[in-house]
């Protein structure tokens, strides 16, 4: 929460009262001009980082009475540390935001700090009309520069849309009220964005308990709100841990450490702590949420294949409605070039009493028999996949478990990058976790009798594979209608596409993508040639003109 709406919204005052300080007031009063600190320079000697120095003034060496900021500004961490000093490099740094700054001896003062409504911004007001605006939105945090409304100056130029922002729309203004909550559904997500992943979980964590005693409403979800929302606007500071990894937050969460009333001593605190982090405890944390992950995701896929065999179970099976059918012919008109009706009630004699069956007016009464006696086969199938994936489930969490444990004795960088080998866990970037150093291949492959089966990682991957490394007569699947990997079946020259190598190129594509968890996934199956990308598609999206499905259960490597 060290960048969170809440947080920023408290620490505006307090760095106000920093730069302006009763000795600029008291100038102020006696000059008639803006009294606060000065921004005296502004320079970056690394990449990602950008220092910022404000001063009462100037000497021929130092300045004097002097506040900094150094901005940490990379796509995976930003924040503010406000240090005591800064020793700047002589070589390997340079000048920025000169024209902000004005001329030697007229250095801009500042006149006042302020935070911006739901956003995660923090402006520094100075005379003249200009403003330095932090910008901690995600993976794009950037420092602007604006003079009245009008961007002037990019820290980050890559962020080419940060040119168009207004300082004056900056303010989101939005409708949290109880009405607007029930126009959302009671998704307070939707009226409180800047909540952020620890209030969210926050939240989660106390409607949870609330459920242990009984059914959380609308107005007792509004409650709890409302008490959160008191905590984050009168709040203590507190350096904790979760998920492995410091975290500041404003409320008491995960395992505390430290707690703080002055949110630049918290900032600092938390800034310290978390890039004071060795490569170790870095990797081991992420291995360790990453296993998190995954034991998450087997839980989950393990409970919702459980409840559709129970369901499965406790319903009338296929099987089941063709015998009662085939049983009950007598009972159904059987005049020539008869049809069946849409419902018909028969007698059950498995749980002796009367079942209604819905059938297919267009086929006859034997021909629905058969119908129902096709979709058996097809739930037998069905039946086999989810017992064999309760399995797998069961093994990969146990299996997680242990690694877990293994995991919290390892003590050394190399010990753990040796686990990380041994046990196969390399993460893909879409995990956003570690990476081993090994590179691996650029694409997932196997090979069925002699043809290569290419698999796409995430969406970029998926657009170089199938515009780069794919050509016009080589087979290219989908799991339709979901997101997931392209995968490619390379041609071979004079030979044709064997229909098992086909089959199992679809369960890889059903596999690796969000019909995981399905019984049975319908995947597109079309030459490369009616495969394209017009301009403007995002990444991984495609158009295909001409396809056939095949119908298969999803399976891994």
């Amino acid at each position: 929460m060290h960048t969170n709406y809440y947080f920023l919204r408290q620490l505006a005052p307090v760095l106000e009262s920093h730069l302006l300080g009763i000795f600029a007031r008291f100038s102020e009063l006696l000059s008639d001009k803006p009294g606060g600190l000065r921004f005296m320079e502004c320079f970056s000697q690394d990449r990602d980082e950008v220092v910022l120095v404000f001063a009462q003034a100037k000497g021929k060496i130092n300045y004097y009475k002097p506040f900094y900021i150094k901005a940490t500004l990379r796509p995976d961490f930003s924040g503010l540390l406000f240090p005591e000093t800064v020793q700047r490099a002589r070589a390997n740094s340079i000048d920025l935001f000169e024209t902000v700054i004005g001329a030697t001896g007229e250095e801009r003062a500042v006149i006042g700090v302020r935070s911006f409504l739901n956003e995660r911004c923090l402006a520094i007001l100075l005379e003249g009309g200009f403003s330095l605006v932090f910008k901690f939105f995600g993976n794009r945090p950037n420092l602007i520069a604006f003079q009245d409304d009008q961007v002037i100056d990019l820290f980050n130029r890559q962020l080419v849309s940060d040119e168009q922002l207004l300082f004056s729309s900056i303010d989101r203004p939005i409708d949290q009220s109880y009405e607007a909550f029930e126009r959302a559904n009671f998704d307070h997500r939707k009226l409180f964005p800047t909540f952020g992943k620890v209030v969210n979980e926050w939240l989660s964590e106390h409607e949870a308990r609330n459920r242990e005693h009984g059914s959380v409403d609308g107005k007792h979800q509004w409650t709890i709100i409302q008490d959160t929302l008191r905590q984050l606007e009168q709040p203590r500071y507190y350096l904790t841990r979760l998920h492995h990894k410091p975290t500041l937050s404003l409320l008491p969460i995960g395992e505390l450490q430290r707690e703080f009333s002055d949110p630049i001593e918290a900032a600092n605190r938390f800034y310290i702590s978390y890039n004071g982090l060795s490569t170790f405890e870095h990797e081991k944390a992420n291995l360790l949420r990453f296993l998190e992950k995954r034991q998450k995701r087997a839980e989950g896929q393990l409970d919702g294949a459980m409840q559709r065999l129970i369901s499965r179970e406790e319903g009338v099976s296929h099987e089941e409605m063709g015998h009662i059918l085939m049983a009950n012919l007598h009972d159904i008109p059987q005049a020539p070039g008869a049809k069946s009706p849409e419902r018909i009630t028969l007698y059950d004699f498995y749980r002796d009493q009367p079942i209604t069956l819905k059938l297919k007016p267009d086929l006859s009464p034997q021909k629905n028999a058969e119908n129902f006696y096709r979709k058996a086969k097809n739930e037998k199938i069905e039946e086999q996949h989810l017992t064999d994936l309760i399995a797998n489930r069961e093994a990969e969490a146990s299996r997680i478990n242990q690694q877990k444990v293994d995991l919290t004795g390892i003590q050394t960088l190399k010990e753990l990058r040796r686990f990380v080998k041994q046990q196969n866990l390399q993460v893909d970037s879409t995990d956003r976790t570690i990476a081993t150093n090994d590179a691996g291949p650029l694409f997932k492959e196997i090979t069925i009798d002699t043809f290569r089966i290419l698999i796409g990682r995430n969406a970029k991957n998926n657009d170089l594979l199938t515009l780069k490394y794919t050509y016009k007569d080589d087979l290219w699947l989908h799991a339709r209608d979901v997101s997931g990997s392209h995968v490619i079946v390379k041609y071979q020259a004079g030979k044709a596409f064997p229909r098992h190598v086909i089959e199992r190129a679809a369960e890889l594509a059903a596999w690796y993508s969000k019909r995981r968890t399905d019984s049975l996934c319908p995947v597109i199956v079309t030459p490369k040639k009616f495969v394209r990308k017009p301009k403007g598609l995002a990444p991984g999206q495609v158009l295909v003109e001409k396809e056939d499905v095949v119908l298969v259960v999803p399976k891994g490597e």
